[in-house]
């Protein structure tokens, strides 16, 4: 069992993930024009906070996450009137045939080892015009997280992340501040990076 699989079970309770997730999915609706024909894919879905108000907006949103038992907390949420189609599926090493209109996703990059890996994978899964909406942490000392396990990167820095981005062939990239989260021993800056896939 993996780690987010064990902490599937209580990933909703408190706010602080709730309130988070609603943040992000407002900032991704004033930055694109979310219409009743995208279709959308959520990476890193988890248990579909962000997704689900994304999908409040959409024609449909998939969920892919390498975590069942997230899933599985996912699937519990879904109503024949608002539901996210889950994928169990490392989309990195095994990439998804479809194509999608954008990719959102919330506090998942960080975990993601090989970044231009991952913008390339992702542009091949784009429709002409796709966007990106990814919200992470801010460079940050290592500190966010009681245990690193499956971390690899401490936060992003602006410029070094928008530079992989745009060598990944993207363009419209921006990276703004968002929302802070409070620890008790330090505060954290998120961010949203959003970028449109380039026209050939």
């Amino acid at each position: 069992m993996s780690t987010f699989d064990k902490k599937a079970q209580n990933w909703d309770s408190g706010d602080i993930r709730v309130h988070g997730a609603k943040v992000i999915a407002d900032a991704i609706e004033k930055k694109f024009d979310l219409k009743d024909d995208m279709e959308l894919v959520d990476f890193g879905v988890g248990t579909g906070l962000l997704g689900f108000e994304i999908a409040k907006k959409v024609k449909k949103v998939y969920g892919v996450d390498t975590s069942r038992g997230m899933l599985e907390k996912l699937e519990e949420k879904n109503t024949p009137e608002l539901n996210i189609e889950a994928i169990h599926q490392n989309i990195i090493e095994n990439p998804l045939d479809q194509k999608f209109d954008g990719l959102i996703s919330s506090m998942t990059l960080h975990h993601v080892e090989d970044l231009e890996n991952f913008f390339t994978t992702i542009k091949n899964n784009l429709n002409v015009g796709g966007f990106l909406a990814i919200a992470d942490l801010e460079s940050e000392d290592g500190t966010f997280h009681s245990d690193n396990t499956g971390v690899f990167h401490f936060g992003f820095d602006k410029e070094a992340l928008c530079n992989v981005v745009e060598r990944c062939g993207f363009e419209n990239i921006a990276f703004e501040n968002i929302n802070t989260l409070e620890k008790p021993h330090k505060n954290f800056g998120i961010f949203l990076l959003t970028a449109t896939l380039k026209s050939v």
